[in-house]
């Protein structure tokens, strides 16, 4: 079968895994329903997981439906300054979850923001972790997806980076704030998970037939590891898990290199179930 190669860094990553960790300890305390303010993950075989253990996603639309005393977790993307504020004014126990490493995105960008920076966000503006961390600003930032800008920029900047972001991008951002700003504080927040994982996966597809990138669709550290593989190998698949291998695609690769990666949400059994497909052992 499949010479099967996992890359050298895959799957859960500390934040997330932290997240999973709390939700369930937190709700083994309280020992009743409890809810998180959003999927925990962008994973939807860990979240059906989470749903059988009585902790249950719930939209911020919906808030209303809660009552005093609810247990509601924030998850590791962390939310806007607000949303805590609004929670807490509800009589809600709030357990805070955010990933350490995007706590202290908000904090820096709240400081500097105080101290009269104008704040740019490196990232995609419609994902939770960038939205809430323009809620530590007054949602006052300017987002670039990819390091270019349209608009006039202001002469004193603070930058970050959403934690997933490619290397790159973050290259490109620094520059043209360089060449169109006097005075450019930068702090580049991509995780060391995310980092890691990239150059793992780069350094991979080059060196196989194929790849499988398994995570979440909806999960922007997978979609960056799949936009990655793809450019160096081109016959990469992205999949959220092993009922999504066909027959064809197992045949057809059953004598082939193949490299395997993983997003940050994605935990070890799932991967454990791809490579166990490929290498012919289930």
């Amino acid at each position: 079968m499949s010479k099967v190669i996992l890359a050298e860094n895959a799957g859960f990553c500390f934040g997330v895994q932290r997240a999973v960790k709390e939700a369930i300890k937190v709700q083994k305390q309280y020992n009743k329903k409890i809810y998180t303010l959003g999927p925990l993950i962008h994973n939807n075989d860990v979240v059906k997981y989470l749903e059988d253990n009585n902790i249950f996603a719930i939209d911020y639309s919906e808030i209303d439906k809660l009552e005093k005393d609810d247990v509601i977790v924030i998850r590791s993307h962390g939310v806007t300054k607000k949303v805590i504020e609004d929670l807490e004014s509800r009589g809600l126990i709030v357990v805070n979850a955010t990933c350490p490493y995007v706590t202290n995105i908000q904090r820096k960008v709240n400081k500097f923001s105080e101290k009269g920076y104008n704040i740019v966000i490196l990232g995609d503006k419609n994902h939770p972790e960038v939205i809430g961390i323009n809620g530590w600003c007054n949602d006052s930032a300017i987002i670039t997806k990819d390091g270019s800008f349209d608009e006039k920029l202001p002469n004193k900047i603070c930058v970050v980076s959403q934690t997933t972001e490619k290397q790159e991008n973050w290259k490109n951002t620094v520059t043209n704030l360089s060449l169109n700003s006097k005075e450019v504080l930068a702090f580049n927040t991509i995780c060391q998970a995310t980092e890691v994982r990239q150059e793992s996966v780069d350094k991979l597809s080059k060196n196989v037939d194929t790849m499988i990138v398994i995570g979440g669709r909806n999960s922007s550290n997978t979609t960056k590891l799949y936009e990655i593989a793809k450019k160096n190998c081109s016959n990469t698949i992205h999949i959220e898990n092993a009922k999504e291998l066909t027959k064809e695609f197992i045949e057809a690769n059953k004598d082939k290199k193949v490299g395997i990666t993983a997003g940050a949400s994605t935990p070890d059994w799932i991967i454990k179930e791809v490579i166990d497909i490929m290498e012919g052992n289930n």
